[in-house]
């Protein structure tokens, strides 16, 4: 169990001790950033809860109903649209009190559980006063003050911390023979695998936005906006590729202090986009403002 996941050796053996000491919680709440692995960590541990057998590399009927996402005594929830709903925790509760029927125990995951309404929240909390004995419910989430503090008080909160760099760096190269990742651009992931995955394929987007803040102060604006290209086309990604550019600004600090008020920029742009201001024009006063600042 966990083999194949990197990171959170100390929850790793937390919840394996769990299962072998037969010490299980009714009810998790696994929360850290997003991306560190925690949907991994949920769906292994249900596995393991799950498997009759309990024996290590088994194909007992519990496994390979689980490997084939057809386990009736497991469920997956997860936001409809922007949302978990009451009536998906209605769905739940219906389902929680029919006894297993493969194995001994039954397993729900509720990923992304920071989404659930307030009337979900309040509709599960009932299941987490009274669970069936044979049910364990296992809570994702990365927003920790979006859970009403009932629901916290009755979960086994894991905390997942973010994964070291050089742990980041060796998946990437034994995984995707990644070999030349920046320390710059280790930062970026902030400790996050599921990030590093999603950003492997971009490295000559970030390089081109690398050479443009390293030559914000050597050329005339028209060179810099060619060299700015990539953020126009970035709209997907454009707060992965702001963070980044933070990161390059910081370490332009230390030789220029004026570095420091292009960080305020790139947050004043933040800022203005999350309240859907025209995109180009944001870019455009971004590009313009940071060069104007330490030409």
């Amino acid at each position: 169990m966990f083999e194949n996941i990197i990171g959170n050796d100390t929850i790793k053996k937390t919840l394996v001790k769990s299962i072998e000491n037969a010490t299980l919680s009714h009810s998790y709440l696994f929360m850290g950033i997003q991306g560190i692995g925690k949907k991994m960590f949920a769906t292994e541990f249900a596995k393991a809860i799950l498997c009759i057998k309990r024996e290590q590399n088994d194909s007992c009927k519990s496994c390979l109903e689980f490997d084939s996402n057809n386990h009736p005594d497991f469920m997956y929830i997860e936001p409809e649209g922007t949302s978990i709903k009451i009536e998906q925790i209605r769905l739940l509760q219906k389902k929680i009190q029919e006894k297993p029927i493969i194995s001994n125990q039954k397993v729900y995951i509720i990923d992304d559980a920071d989404f659930m309404t307030k009337e979900a929240q309040n509709c599960l909390l009932k299941t987490l006063e009274e669970p069936p004995e044979f049910a364990t419910i296992i809570l994702i989430g990365c927003n920790e003050n979006a859970f009403l503090s009932t629901i916290k008080s009755r979960c086994m909160i894991l905390n997942f911390q973010p994964i070291e760099e050089k742990k980041i760096e060796q998946y990437l190269r034994e995984n995707y023979g990644l070999t030349n990742i920046t320390s710059k651009r280790l930062k970026m992931f902030q400790g996050s695998v599921g990030k590093a995955i999603s950003l492997k394929d971009k490295q000559e987007e970030y390089d081109k936005i690398e050479d443009m803040i390293e030559n914000l102060n050597k050329k005339d604006l028209i060179e810099i906006l060619k060299l700015s290209q990539p953020l126009y086309k970035a709209k997907d990604d454009i707060f992965e590729i702001l963070d980044y550019i933070n990161i390059l600004l910081f370490n332009h600090t230390k030789e220029n202090y004026l570095y420091t008020n292009c960080i305020n920029i790139v947050e004043n742009t933040k800022k203005r986009l999350k309240q859907n201001a025209n995109y180009d024009m944001c870019i455009d006063d971004l590009v313009f403002n940071m060069w104007q600042e330490v030409i």
